[in-house]
């Protein structure tokens, strides 16, 4: 099991605009978990899981795409697209989640 995380911070001015249109894709996307960072406010997580790299890759490359449904965001991310990070994580210690 792989994890892609893309994470970003939204101009505050836009919140209400990002949480509108963020609501309205997590209807369409039910594999996507979306978090706000509790310390920081309006910097945000998406989460996304993948049986393995190659599905983790296409993942990451649909995000960072224009033709992704997510991709409005990236106007309102504070620096502008480039600040858009994705990445991949794989289990640590081996396959299962305690390292078997």
């Amino acid at each position: 099991m792989f994890i892609c995380f893309s994470e970003y911070r939204i101009d505050p001015k836009f919140k209400e605009n990002y949480l509108t249109l963020a609501a309205q894709l997590l209807k369409d996307e039910s594999k996507v978990q979306l978090y706000e960072g509790s310390d920081q406010p309006c910097l945000y997580v998406e989460v996304r899981q993948a049986a393995n790299l190659e599905e983790a890759e296409a993942i990451k490359e649909e995000r960072c795409s224009e033709r992704s449904p997510w991709h409005p965001v990236s106007s309102w991310i504070v620096g502008g697209p480039s600040k858009l990070h994705v990445w991949t994580f794989q289990p640590a210690l081996g396959l299962g989640s305690n390292g078997r």
